[in-house]
């Protein structure tokens, strides 16, 4: 038996979605196609199909921070991505393991409504976000509708600007929801640094797309790549994944995250 660690670990703390699409499953895809390996912590349980969410089932804070310290232990990981934080005390909780591992990159997915567009967060979440956890991150990957929500801005950069402001070292803005020909996505950093990247607008929903993009970010810092890099080629994947989707339910498309896989 090996004891050779040939594959650098993510830590994944996010939302169960149960159609595969988005969500930890997600996570872990995106995180194997990048041949790094995906460790799970579920935040919520939640009532959820490609045509939309109905309902979520908060995890117990205790539990989600006690799983996380004890996989921290027993698996460091290289990186760590969050996703749906589901409750503002998880959010407290994040917070304090993060703040105990200041090394780890920590990628944060600001969840805040799902791809039909039904809302996550309440008014406590999102403060708990804006106080506790934003100044903690390495990386925040907020749609424009997100960004706006975070922030209060009226522009992408209006709105990076102040996350920048919270202590973040970058944020990448990305532009799938907005109302434009091609997907604008920019990255910002506290260096001054920022790199813009425009994409062929795809046609049709996609479900988990922001998941997709977060993880195979978080993959590619686990595995040493600068920031710049890591998000190009995440883009890159990306695109790619949700260009090769396909159907598994009636309404929006599943991102075929392993696309360059074929059995043989």
């Amino acid at each position: 038996m090996t004891t050779n660690v040939a594959r650098p670990i993510v830590l994944c703390v996010g939302g169960h979605d149960p159609s595969g699409g988005a969500g930890i499953l997600a996570d872990a895809e995106a995180i194997l196609a990048a041949q790094a390996f995906a460790v799970t912590v579920v935040t919520a349980l939640t009532d959820q199909d490609t045509c939309g969410l109905r309902q979520i089932y908060p995890q117990s804070c205790d539990q989600v921070e006690a799983q996380c310290r004890r996989l921290i232990a027993d698996s460091p990981p290289h990186a760590i991505k969050i996703g749906l934080l589901a409750s503002s005390g998880i959010a407290r909780a994040l917070s304090r393991i993060i703040h105990d591992h200041p090394n780890l990159p920590v990628i944060l997915d600001p969840v805040l409504a799902s791809g039909a567009g039904q809302a996550f967060v309440d008014a406590a979440l999102l403060n708990q976000m804006r106080r506790h956890l934003l100044h903690r991150c390495t990386l925040v990957t907020p749609n424009l509708p997100e960004a706006y929500t975070l922030t209060d801005g009226d522009s992408p950069d209006a709105c990076a600007a102040y996350l920048l402001s919270t202590g973040i070292r970058w944020a990448l803005i990305t532009g799938a929801h907005d109302d434009t020909e091609q997907v604008t996505n920019r990255l910002y950093g506290a260096n001054g640094a920022r790199l813009e990247w425009n994409w062929p607008r795809l046609p049709g929903d996609y479900h988990g797309s922001g998941c997709t993009l977060a993880s195979a970010i978080a993959a590619r810092l686990a595995w040493g790549m600068e920031m710049a890099e890591a998000v190009a080629s995440a883009q890159d994947y990306t695109w790619n994944s949700l260009s090769h989707a396909f159907r598994t339910g009636r309404c929006q498309l599943t991102p075929n995250r392993l696309y360059h896989l074929r059995p043989s």
